[in-house]
């Protein structure tokens, strides 16, 4: 019982730090929309964080397939075929000369990946804190008198 608490709670710390990723993407963007940030500046900051968020959301999805969550795996597939498709199309980086004529798609992308984060994260509390429950209750912890 004890695993499936530290597996929830790592799958937390991930999901939460893709949450935080994609929220600051978003707030970038914005930030170049009201003119706080030049484009080169935003292009750098985020062209950073695209990879090594696509590598953590991969090891996430094969995270959920190889512990047998067979619903939190098909959830995630989706997003993982979609950041796949950008990898491979080489489109997952933003050009500092297009930046302004794609900054509502890029900021409509980062905003569903905030929802789904968002929704994930949702699912994990709710599995984590049944964990929790279940390991506090189990008959190994439990005082018999």
């Amino acid at each position: 019982m004890a695993w499936e608490l530290m597996y929830w709670l790592i799958c937390f710390c991930v999901d939460l730090a893709l949450f935080a990723s994609s929220l600051y993407q978003y707030v970038m963007l914005t930030d170049l929309e009201a003119d706080y940030i030049n484009p080169y500046e935003l292009s750098n900051r985020i062209n950073q964080l695209v990879v090594p968020e696509f590598i953590l959301h991969i090891v996430f999805c094969a995270f959920f397939l190889l512990a047998r969550r067979w619903f939190m795996f098909l959830v995630t597939v989706p997003l993982t075929s979609y950041i796949v498709m950008l990898f491979v199309k080489q489109q997952h980086l933003i050009d500092v000369t297009e930046v302004f004529r794609v900054l509502n798609t890029e900021k409509k992308c980062r905003l569903v990946k905030l929802g789904f984060y968002f929704c994930l994260l949702a699912v994990i509390i709710i599995r984590l804190t049944l964990a929790a429950f279940n390991s506090l209750t189990s008959e190994e912890h439990a005082v018999i008198f």
